[in-house]
């Protein structure tokens, strides 16, 4: 990203350049489910001890034992913890095998990750952002309860993630259905009493109470001051990414892995889409990539021309 020729380029030369750095990036967005679903196959925990992998595992396993504790009371199992230890593991190795899963389990991984990240090096914190502080002592009771909700929602999301879980309800729709699907498709002989679980379990389903739905409400709901949201010092990671999901029409999980230091091209190109200058890209490259520079010149590349250069671009993560 970092440019040390004297003269400023060209539009041209630079959006060349950002579609190169695009393009690459894309490459390693592509091969990361299919590393993701070696690692995690692999039976050699010891070869394999990185907390990203630990943590994915201990997600699928919890979305398991869900399921499977809500079959074992609808039958009503005699002893449900056997009932659940017994089949926890064959559930959890299917899960294993949905790399859309598997991608959005890894977001939510690297989002909690960078977030106690960013609280550490900048006193950014994880759950109440100078933003929603704000937001909850609005004297409109509607914002302020909105806000509310959200940093509960936040903090019960760093809690689940430091005990590796992930709640059924907070996936998306398209994952819900296909994660209770397996609840059906490896219950053997139970295959009638799983679809009823699986029915139950969709009646108490409602995809807007995620966490997600209720920051990406939020933010349409500062309508003119939307754009607050695209600063990660005031509005905390999760309503930035969000945001700049929005903004610059991005699936939130492609956002959340461009923020990864080799991806800083994407990540520049993101927040120029979203329609910020130089300067407050600048801004949030020095709490998110501070050793990184952006090229002399950025400035010279066209909202409409970065939008269009992710629109062009085929990351292999389909996020949600």
């Amino acid at each position: 990203m970092n440019n040390s020729s004297k003269s400023l380029p060209s539009a041209e030369f630079m959006e060349d350049m950002l579609r190169g750095e695009l393009a690459h990036g894309d490459v390693i967005l592509s091969t990361t489910r299919p590393i993701l679903r070696h690692l995690l196959a692999n039976e050699d925990h010891s070869l394999f001890s990185d907390e990203v992998i630990a943590r994915i595992r201990g997600m699928m396993i919890n979305l398991a034992r869900q399921m499977l504790f809500a079959l074992a009371e609808r039958i009503k199992a005699p002893d449900m913890g056997a009932f659940v230890e017994n089949g926890q593991d064959a559930l959890a190795t299917a899960l294993l095998e949905d790399a859309s899963l598997l991608g959005h389990a890894h977001a939510l991984t690297i989002e909690a990750q960078l977030a106690e990240r960013l609280q550490q090096r900048s006193g950014i914190d994880t759950v109440l952002s100078p933003l929603l502080q704000e937001l909850a002592a609005s004297s409109d009771p509607s914002l302020a309860a909105a806000a509310m909700r959200i940093v509960a929602a936040q903090a019960k999301f760093m809690q689940h993630q430091r005990r590796m879980e992930l709640p059924l309800g907070e996936l998306p729709a398209e994952l819900f259905h296909a994660v209770t699907g397996m609840l059906r498709t490896n219950s053997g002989d139970l295959g009638d009493q799983a679809e009823a679980t699986c029915d139950a379990l969709r009646q108490t389903y409602d995809e807007s109470e995620r966490r997600i739905g209720q920051i990406t409400r939020l933010v349409v709901a500062l309508n003119h001051q939307a754009k607050r949201a695209l600063s990660v010092d005031n509005a905390g990671l999760a309503i930035f990414v969000t945001g700049l999901s929005m903004a610059s029409r991005q699936e939130r999980d492609v956002v959340v892995l461009s923020l990864g230091e080799n991806q800083a091209a994407r990540l520049a190109i993101s927040l120029r889409a979203a329609g910020l200058g130089q300067s407050a890209v600048e801004e949030q490259f020095l709490y998110l990539h501070p050793e990184i520079e952006l090229p002399d010149g950025f400035d010279a590349l066209r909202v409409d021309r970065a939008a269009a250069l992710l629109a062009s671009s085929a990351p292999a993560e389909t996020a949600h």
